[in-house]
């Protein structure tokens, strides 16, 4: 009788085990950059090891994978990029990791805008600067969450759906702020052309001195055109970016006289304490940046 009870309670005791095991293994994903990477984490919830590529305040234009990052690669069941180009370094970084992982696509599906430079037309893969661009991204980020952790499929799509929620109250906020700002000051100045999507889903132009990546080096040519445009149109401030070098905003700011408003998180988030830590975070950011800028 006694053996037998001990038998039971040794029985209860692995089954209690295996089970909290099974509960607390969670899907090895990578994703390629910190916007992205909150996305997934959105979607994913507490059913995800996610890792990060480049992390916040990091440069995906310009990052150069480490044999550390293969490995991180190698161990994921799935792996998330933003395409479009934006992850030049990716096929390289794959076959370096000799990973089986499903890539999805978090793009899939958008109609870039385009964008020339050095005289080619190439891709624009800032989609996500569109709200609605990042519900398109949530989509296929819960598809192919799905696809790799069928079992997660009822939380997935619970957690897309009240994320997706939050996205559309993020959309009217952004349009309600955006009608506050005169027809006339809807006009800026960026370090880099990374908010076309912006501008064309909410009504604002935006004009770089670089191109489309932070590689590209702007002549002196555009440069000086630029001074001359925001003196001809009297255009109120100029834009600094997380990832980009403050010299050549400053040099503008300093031949117009225009201000330098504060600063915008365009290819990546803030550090946890900053003001754009998660992407919904760093919209509400950005606007106010714009409208305390050019609003009166």
């Amino acid at each position: 009788m006694i053996a037998r009870r001990t038998l039971l309670i040794a029985s209860a005791a692995c089954l209690a085990t295996a089970t909290q095991a099974q509960a607390l293994e969670k899907l090895p994903a990578v994703a390629s950059f910190s916007i992205l990477a909150d996305l997934v984490a959105n979607v994913g919830g507490n059913r995800l090891q996610l890792a990060t590529l480049v992390g916040p305040d990091g440069d995906a234009h310009v990052f150069s994978p480490s044999p550390a990052d293969a490995r991180l690669v190698a161990g994921a069941k799935v792996l998330f990029v933003n395409g479009l180009g934006l992850e030049g370094w990716m096929e390289r970084l794959l076959a370096a990791s000799a990973s089986g992982a499903p890539v999805v696509v978090a793009s899939s599906g958008i109609k870039p805008l385009a964008f020339e430079e050095d005289g080619k037309r190439v891709d624009d893969p800032h989609a996500w600067q569109d709200i609605g661009n990042a519900k398109i991204y949530v989509a296929n980020i819960r598809k192919g969450l799905v696809a790799a952790d069928p079992g997660g499929g009822p939380a997935y799509e619970a957690n897309a759906t009240a994320y997706l929620a939050r996205l559309d109250a993020l959309e009217g906020e952004v349009r309600a702020a955006i009608a506050r700002i005169p027809a006339k000051n809807r006009r800026i100045i960026t370090s880099h052309d990374a908010f076309g999507y912006f501008g064309t889903a909410y009504g604002m132009s935006f004009i770089a001195p670089q191109g489309v990546s932070t590689e590209a080096e702007p002549s002196a040519r555009d440069v000086a055109k630029i001074i001359r445009q925001i003196r001809a149109e009297k255009i109120p401030a100029v834009f600094l970016e997380n990832i980009s070098d403050s010299r050549l905003i400053e040099r503008i700011a300093h031949e117009t006289g225009a201000k330098i408003g504060a600063k915008l998180f365009s290819d990546a988030l803030s550090r946890p304490d900053g003001p754009a830590a998660s992407y919904i975070d760093m919209m509400r950011n950005n606007i106010a940046a714009f409208t305390a800028a050019l609003v009166g």
